[in-house]
C-alpha cells in the first residue's frame, strides 16, 4: 500500500449507482483511508439492503463509518450529520489515517464544506405539532398553507416532499422568520484547519441508468424486500427520513409476484429520478477539483487513482 500523499479530506460525490462506494474503497485501500458514509439513508439500521450499505466483507478490508448508526425511528439533520462527520475525519486525522468523505446527499456535503446557517434548534414540541398538523391535513393542503406563510419556501419544495415541508413550517413557527431568511443569513462557514479535494463521478445517463436497474435487483435478491416489509411492521410514523428510502412504499406493500415486479419497476423508475435531480444539483451546485464522466469500476480503478493521487 503506497502512503498517503495528501493531508486533507477527500470528498467523493455523484449521483446514485455512479460507482462512489467502490471508488471510496479503492482510494482508502491505496492510502490507508478511512470511508465516512454522506449518504443520508445509509445512516440507518435495518436497511442495510434497501440501502445498499457496505457489506461486512467490504467493511473488513478498511474502516467504514457514520453507517447503520442510528434508528430508524430517529431523523437526522444536515447539522447533526455535519457533527459526526467532523468528529470522524478529526479521529481519521488524529490516527494518521485520511479521511474519505463519500455519497450522494448534496446538501450534507455542503454542509460540510461551506457551513450551516445559524438557524436554531428547534422545540420538541414545536416539531410534533407541526408534523401531526401535516398528517391531519395531508401533504398537499399543507403545502398551500404554507404557501399562504412561506411563499418563498413553498415555491422551493414540492408538496411531495413531507419532510422538507414540515421543516420549513417548523422554523416559522419556532422563530417567527422564514426557513429562506435563516438560509440567506451568512454561515457558520467551513470547518477551521481542513483542506477539501472533491471529486465527482458524472457517468452518461444511459449506463448511469443501467446501473440502477442492476443494482436494484440484486439488492432484491439480497433481502430488500424482506427489509421493507420489517420496516413497515414497525408503524413508524410515515414522515420519518428512513420511510422515504428509495424502495420503501413501493415495496412494503407488495404483495404476490405481480405485485412484486411491478414494485421493482416503480422503485427503479422512482430512483432513476432521484438520480436525474443529483445530476442536475452536482452540476449547478458542486465545484470539483475533478470530474469523472464516467462510472467507476474495478477496469479503470489505477486510471482514475492515477489522476486523483
Amino acid at each position: 500500500m503506497a502512503g498517503r500523499k495528501w493531508g486533507g479530506v477527500y470528498v467523493i460525490a455523484g449521483p446514485t449507482a455512479s460507482g462512489k462506494s467502490g471508488l471510496a474503497l479503492a482510494l482508502a485501500e491505496r492510502v490507508g483511508g478511512v470511508v465516512i458514509n454522506a449518504d443520508s439513508m445509509q445512516l440507518y439500521r435495518g436497511v442495510e439492503r434497501l440501502t445498499d450499505q457496505p457489506d461486512q466483507e467490504t467493511r473488513a478490508r478498511v474502516p467504514h463509518r457514520l453507517y447503520g448508526v442510528l434508528e430508524p425511528s430517529e431523523s437526522c439533520s444536515a447539522g447533526r450529520w455535519r457533527g459526526l462527520a467532523l468528529a470522524e475525519i478529526e479521529a481519521a486525522l488524529a490516527t494518521g489515517h485520511a479521511p474519505i468523505v463519500v455519497g450522494g446527499s448534496g446538501l450534507y456535503l455542503q454542509a460540510l464544506m461551506e457551513g450551516l446557517a445559524p438557524i436554531p434548534d428547534i422545540p420538541p414540541a414545536v416539531r410534533t405539532a407541526v408534523r401531526r398538523r401535516h398528517a391531519e391535513l395531508g401533504s398537499q393542503a399543507f403545502h398551500a398553507e404554507l404557501a399562504v406563510n412561506d411563499a418563498a419556501a413553498a415555491a422551493n419544495i414540492r408538496a411531495s416532499d413531507s419532510q422538507r415541508m414540515t421543516r420549513a413550517a417548523e422554523v416559522l413557527e419556532a422563530t417567527g422568520r422564514s426557513l429562506t431568511e435563516w438560509q440567506r443569513a451568512p454561515a457558520d462557514g467551513p470547518p477551521q484547519g481542513l483542506a477539501f479535494r472533491v471529486i465527482l463521478l458524472m457517468p452518461p445517463r444511459a449506463a448511469l441508468y443501467a446501473a440502477i436497474d442492476a443494482r436494484f435487483d440484486r439488492m432484491v435478491a439480497d433481502g430488500a424486500l424482506d427489509e421493507a416489509r420489517a420496516l413497515a411492521a414497525r408503524g413508524l410514523a410515515p414522515d420519518l427520513p428512513v420511510m422515504k428510502a428509495l424502495g420503501v412504499a413501493e415495496l412494503a406493500a407488495a404483495g404476490g409476484e405481480v405485485e412484486i415486479a411491478a414494485a421493482i419497476t416503480r422503485a427503479k423508475t422512482a430512483t432513476r429520478n432521484y438520480a436525474k435531480r443529483q445530476i442536475t444539483w452536482f452540476k449547478g451546485q458542486m465545484v470539483a477539483d475533478i470530474t469523472f464522466s464516467t462510472q467507476f469500476s474495478e477496469s479503470i480503478k489505477d486510471k482514475i487513482l492515477s489522476k486523483i493521487l
